[in-house]
């Protein structure tokens, strides 16, 4: 085995069968505000249902300022009844 100082892994360390689908997907907890001149912990906020997803906006918890939007496309698809 020859280590290559620019691999993230050595070879044989990591186990790829199966951990594809270990981080799909990440929740913030914490984004830097503008306003605030720091990083601060948000609050998801459901902003639209669409048909290829829920978006959400991260809000700022202290002063309510949009941080980001997520687009979360592992959401159940939503039916309409008219």
């Amino acid at each position: 085995m020859k280590y290559n100082p620019y691999a993230p892994y050595p070879e044989g360390s990591r186990n790829d069968e199966g951990s594809e689908g270990m981080y799909k997907e990440f929740d913030a907890t914490e984004l830097y505000c503008p306003n605030c001149k720091s990083a601060v912990p948000v609050r998801k906020r459901l902003l639209l249902v669409l048909p290829e997803g829920d978006k959400y906006e991260y809000l700022c918890a202290y002063c309510a300022a949009s941080l980001g939007s997520k687009l979360d496309k592992n959401s159940k698809p939503t039916s309409l009844l008219i």
